[in-house]
């Protein structure tokens, strides 16, 4: 009797498995079977067709179908996929920004300062010219302040002083012609007086005559900077366009002989001192004074650059 009833149970079991093969939305197995065998038949005739196959015309029109649909799944997963990389190359980035921007601001500034820059180097040649034509030892040194006008009198300072070998009325000069003579001086500065000063009195040469006067001052800086000249000989009339020189001193103190003065712009006669008289137009532009050079001693002991006579660096 039990063996009876275990044997109808293990009976009604593989009924019931039977019946689970064939319930309604799940493949038979027949039909499993009938799809294996159709893929391997298709993958056997596309093998042995080649560029014939006939699967072909179906993977065509399926790569239309399907290959818009991948490139667009692509484009839009493209950018989402580059943002881890553009997270690694964003400091880099940053760091190149921050040297193009470097690299700019370097440029907009010599850009800015190239004038400058050209007009130093060109007032530095001209002043060693001036030290091989006049045969003299300059000391360089620019211009760092000028003096008050309510001391009524025209000086500059300049950035060099006893240490580097000046000392009181030396000819100061640039690469344009006389600027003044050297007043005072500390240990890192001196204080020129320029020609133009009232207080200022230059013995000059005129022309090719070579004839001599005294050459003084009226207090104006710019276009109305002029100086006034009386000659020795009054009887002596000078050539309007006639080039000034400073005729030089006495052991070349407070002025060395041949430096240019400026030119004679115009002549007029004074009735009562019976003399005649020039007004004349100096070659240096005191309103831009920068570098300069200071006559000395060849050999002078300096703590900075000499340009010697023969235009060389000691």
């Amino acid at each position: 009797m039990r063996f009876d009833g275990g044997l109808n149970r293990y009976r009604e079991r593989r009924w019931r498995s039977h019946q689970d093969l064939d319930e309604p939305g799940r493949p038979s197995r027949a039909l499993l079977v009938a799809l294996v065998l159709a893929s391997i038949s298709l993958i056997t005739l596309d093998h042995q067709g080649g560029a014939d196959s006939p699967v072909e015309p179906v993977r065509s029109a399926a790569g239309e179908v399907f290959g818009p649909l991948e490139s667009g799944t692509a484009a839009v997963i493209r950018p989402i996929a580059a943002i881890p990389g553009w997270f690694r190359s964003h400091d880099s980035l940053r760091a190149e920004l921050s040297a193009l921007e470097a690299a700019n601001a370097e440029l907009r500034s010599e850009v800015a300062t190239s004038g400058y820059d050209r007009n130093r180097l060109a007032e530095y040649d001209g002043l060693t010219v001036a030290a091989e034509n006049l045969g003299f030892a300059l000391v360089p040194a620019r211009v760092v302040a000028v003096g008050p006008s309510q001391a009524f009198s025209r000086t500059v300072t300049i950035d060099a002083g006893s240490d580097a070998g000046i000392r009181p009325d030396q000819t100061v000069l640039n690469n344009d012609g006389l600027v003044g003579r050297v007043l005072r001086t500390t240990r890192t500065t001196a204080t020129v007086l320029l020609i133009i000063d009232t207080g200022s009195t230059v013995g000059g040469r005129v022309g090719s005559s070579m004839k001599m006067g005294f050459l003084e001052g009226r207090g104006d800086v710019g276009d109305s900077g002029l100086l006034d000249l009386e000659l020795v000989d009054r009887a002596e009339v000078p050539a309007k366009h006639d080039v000034v020189v400073t005729w030089g001193s006495d052991g070349g103190a407070p002025y060395v002989s041949g430096v240019p003065v400026g030119r004679v712009a115009t002549v007029f006669s004074s009735i009562r001192e019976m003399s005649q008289r020039a007004v004349i137009e100096p070659f240096v532009d005191f309103g831009a004074l920068d570098l300069v050079g200071v006559v000395v001693p060849s050999g002078t002991r300096s703590d900075r650059a000499v340009i010697e006579a023969d235009g060389s660096l000691r």
